[in-house]
């Protein structure tokens, strides 16, 4: 059980590389339980945090008879502050929430905080978050933020005791520790990885302190992301995400949803395979050569993205911690 750090103080006390893994809530009208069994199998690798996502709900508009529109919420996956806390007082694990522009306002941000920073939660990743797919750009909640830079920016006031209300007398400052995304590919609406780099530099300067990226299967593509990072002045700890790849179908849906290349190698290996146990096989073999690569590299953390299972996970945590 590790003691309740920030991620750079846990990154700062070892000398090895550490283990982290991200979970999805649960969808609405489901429970913990497969929470647990994503936990569970992992506990033994001695997990230096645990990531808990949030995605803002999808919606469509339904025709109704008088013609009107009205607005139907189709999917989603509350409970990641209640995730959050839970995971941290059953299993003693840090836990980083994930908080997103996306659906909220500025007022809503702050009262979450607010929640967080009762429960003992000192970390964060502050992400924007994706558009609704029935919409071709990022829409922000009407007075909340529309880039991430501004929500750090928030919380990065908040640990100075600087709330919304202004004559807030004899306010509390908060504690938290926060990470940002990067994308070793660049993101999908950056025009080129110059402008990229240079709005994550925004996000540092803004108060971040650490880099956690986007999923890569190509390690070249992460070494020369951190170059690139180090001479653009960005000195924070940069954790390298790694996602096995698991079925035969994200051939298509990685490069689509995630805009990452997989490499030849890899993709001639998943082609030969007659099912998917037989490409999750290769998936996590793939995945422990780029973290013994990484490790050699004094890489602080490889963070693993789950996407609900744990079982592909424990078997590159084993070949590897």
């Amino acid at each position: 059980m590790n003691k309740l750090l920030k991620v750079n103080e846990h990154i700062a006390a070892s000398e090895k590389t550490l283990f982290s893994f991200e979970l999805l809530p649960p969808l609405k009208g489901q429970n913990i339980e497969n929470i647990q069994h994503t936990i569970e199998p992992l506990m033994e690798f001695d997990p230096a945090f645990v990531n808990v996502t949030y995605h803002q709900e999808e919606f469509a508009y339904k025709t109704l008879p008088n013609g009107l529109l009205e607005k139907k919420t189709i999917r989603k996956r509350p409970g990641t502050v209640g995730i959050a806390a839970a995971v941290m007082y059953q299993y003693g694990l840090n836990v980083v929430p994930h908080i997103i522009c996306g659906g909220f306002t500025r007022e809503e941000t702050e009262n979450a905080l607010i929640d967080l920073h009762f429960l003992g939660i000192k970390n964060l990743l502050v992400i924007r978050g994706d558009a609704q797919p029935s919409m071709k750009q990022f829409q922000a909640e009407s007075g909340g933020h529309s880039h991430s830079e501004e929500l750090v920016k928030q919380i990065s006031d908040l640990n100075k005791g600087i709330y919304l209300e202004e004559d807030l007398l004899n306010s509390t400052p908060t504690d938290f520790s926060i990470g940002v995304a990067g994308y070793p590919e660049k993101h999908i609406e950056a025009p080129n990885m110059e402008a990229d780099l240079h709005f994550l530099k925004k996000k540092i300067e803004a108060g971040a302190e650490y880099i956690v990226t986007q999923m890569f299967f190509d390690n070249t593509r992460f070494f020369n992301f951190v170059d690139r990072c180090r001479a653009a002045g960005i000195n924070v700890p940069i954790i390298p995400g790694i996602k096995p790849i698991s079925a035969l179908g994200q051939l298509n849906t990685l490069p689509q949803t995630f805009n990452i290349d997989l490499p030849d190698a890899l993709v001639k290996e998943v082609l030969k395979c007659k099912d998917n146990q037989q490409v999750r096989q290769v998936g996590v073999e793939w995945s422990i050569t780029q973290c013994h690569e990484l490790i050699s590299r004094k890489t602080p953390v490889i963070h693993f993205y789950t996407m609900g299972r744990a079982d592909n996970i424990v078997k590159i945590a084993k070949a590897v911690f």
